[in-house]
């Protein structure tokens, strides 16, 4: 399988001081133009990109947007857009301001994944995939998406949730295996060096764990897509400017995000 070819624009560096990421985490509060809607679930966009004017932005972050039935408990709903769009705003931000990776800071991207413009951009994100429903139509979007050559990163599911995000990635790729990974693996130093991936979930009781699909189901192969389980990376995205989680967990979830976007921008 072959990849287009993207151009990556690499890092300045490959190690940059966490004193730099908190600055500019912090200066998000005023260098960003998000509202601040608490929990309340933003207005839904349908299936929208605004281009930048006068620019070409390399990244820009895309989110996909699904249906999610409720389940026999009753939960459900519009679950995709979980830290929408604060966390895509602030991670584009960061992105933008540590690398030399172009990326839109003025806009971010919802698709559905039967929607052929996802195939415009390298890398896709998927919140609260326990709650993840696909048609025919986007099962078939995610399997040539993924088989393209282009990159995933799943986020935001705990416990059993693990039960219908795995149902729903196997009517895709059902010859896929999710396969656990540890801090040795490379994702985690394309840019930030990670010596630990011992942060919490900002809001469970639960312990997080990093899994990953591979080409040839073979670990030394191209990584095709980045599992946050047991972990709500975006939501420390989300409050980077409001100070409601610590500043360290919030730096550590930055730098995950940073280093998934330039190993896929590169890879």
């Amino acid at each position: 399988m072959t990849r287009p070819i993207h151009s990556p624009i690499w890092p300045i560096s490959d190690h940059v001081s966490p004193y730099r990421l908190i600055v500019f985490f912090l200066v998000c509060a005023v260098s960003v133009s998000v509202s601040g809607r608490g929990q309340e679930p933003p207005p839904d966009p349908g299936n929208s990109h605004l281009p930048l004017a006068g620019t070409n932005p390399e990244f820009t972050f895309t989110r996909i947007r699904y249906d999610s039935p409720p389940d026999r408990w009753g939960w459900g709903g519009p679950t995709w857009s979980h830290d929408y769009p604060r966390a895509d705003a602030h991670l584009s931000r960061i992105v933008e301001d540590i690398s030399t990776l172009a990326a839109n800071i003025e806009a971010t991207n919802v698709f559905t994944l039967d929607d052929p413009s996802i195939f415009g951009y390298p890398v896709i994100y998927i919140s609260e995939p326990g709650f993840w429903h696909m048609s025919n139509a986007e099962v078939r979007g995610l399997r040539n998406y993924a088989l393209k050559g282009e990159f995933l990163i799943f986020d935001d599911f705990e416990a059993d949730r693990w039960r219908n995000f795995s149902a729903q990635l196997g009517r895709a790729l059902p010859d896929q295996r999710l396969i656990e990974i540890d801090v040795s693996h490379p994702i985690f130093h394309a840019f930030f060096d990670l010596k630990t991936l011992d942060f919490p979930h900002p809001l469970v009781d639960v312990t997080p764990s990093y899994h990953a699909l591979f080409e040839n189901n073979d670990p030394n192969d191209r990584m095709m897509a980045i599992i946050n389980y047991n972990n709500d990376v975006a939501e420390y995205w989300e409050w980077s400017d409001r100070g409601y989680f610590s500043v360290n967990f919030t730096n550590d979830a930055y730098k995950l995000g940073v280093n998934y976007i330039i190993y896929a921008m590169s890879h």
